[in-house]
């Protein structure tokens, strides 16, 4: 499982990292490979988040505002909850 963690990653910043961590052991105790991926937000088109996030199977809006594209993190929110895919905001 892909799980695409939309936010500007910054590995100064503890919650980040915690992030991966925190997928990676859930997936093991659900017994799947779950990827975290960080997609910035200023990488999502407003007007086409599916460019980006398609390859995805989940979406998660990472801690850490204000984010560099505003337009972009909702965007994903948007995206997500439009498919009714998994969706995660912290």
């Amino acid at each position: 499982m892909r799980i695409a963690i939309v936010g500007d990653y910054n590995p100064q910043f503890h919650s980040h990292p915690a992030t991966n961590m925190a997928i990676g052991v859930a997936g093991h105790a659900a017994g799947i490979e779950a990827e975290p991926v960080w997609v910035a937000t200023d990488e999502i088109s407003p007007a086409d988040p599916n460019h980006t996030l398609a390859q995805f199977d989940a979406v998660w809006l990472g801690p850490g505002s204000p984010y560099r594209s505003f337009e972009g993190a909702l965007a994903a929110v948007r995206f997500a909850r439009e498919r009714q895919w998994p969706f995660v905001g912290t």
